[in-house]
């Protein structure tokens, strides 16, 4: 199974539920599909940050 924490995992084109910045305290998830990875790191503890290809920015929480 695929790590939302590990930029490797989640290459543009993958399938993914995020949440948004705004979002963080009721924990909301927005479905997309990446365009572009914004974590420069190999990791990130709260997820891996992504733009979708609406425009959508936030941390992958889910990969399907």
């Amino acid at each position: 199974m695929k790590n939302s924490t590990i930029r490797k995992d989640v290459p543009p084109g993958t399938h993914v539920m995020v949440v948004k910045k705004e979002d963080q305290r009721t924990g909301m998830l927005t479905e997309g599909i990446v365009k572009d990875v914004l974590t420069n790191s190999a990791n990130h503890p709260r997820g891996i940050k992504v733009r979708l290809e609406d425009g959508t920015v936030g941390r992958v929480q889910k990969i399907f």
